[in-house]
């Protein structure tokens, strides 16, 4: 963990090489849209059997959030929370919920078993899962030796 904050309040991912967070420098990054949300928290562990992805998403249904693989080998979480509707007679007292779009890219290893990725949402937790493939161990043949 870096002790020198980022320059948009988010952590600098220099030490995990297969984080993939995508910067737009050319987004407006004052504007409202820009939000807590928009950095979507993910959490990865690996098992034995599989890499396991957990994505806090409060608020969405799984219609409102993507996982897909793009370019062989890199899992892709993306999404959007919109705002609410304003109506001409609301007087709106506080604002608190963040709102946006979050994209978030990880590079699988080359374990991973991409035509066996599964995904589940459970009460705002988005669990993907990515089944590895068994490491095999190689076959040790030993070898006489003569004299």
């Amino acid at each position: 963990m870096s002790i020198i904050p980022s320059v948009f309040g988010r952590r600098s991912n220099i030490l995990d090489p297969l984080s993939l967070d995508l910067w737009d420098p050319f987004h407006d990054w004052t504007s409202n849209e820009t939000s807590q949300f928009a950095a979507a928290k993910i959490d990865w562990k690996e098992t034995p059997e599989a890499h396991v992805f957990k994505a806090d998403v409060p608020g969405l249904k799984k219609e409102e959030v993507k996982v897909e693989v793009e370019e062989g080998n890199v899992l892709q979480i993306s999404g959007e929370r919109r705002r609410d509707k304003e109506e001409k007679n609301d007087t709106w007292h506080r604002v608190e919920r963040s709102s946006g779009k979050f994209l978030r890219r990880f590079r699988l290893p080359e374990n991973a078993k991409l035509d066996q990725i599964k995904a589940s949402m459970e009460n705002g937790v988005l669990t993907v899962t990515v089944p590895k493939e068994e490491v095999k161990k190689p076959d040790v043949k030993p070898i006489q030796i003569s004299g």
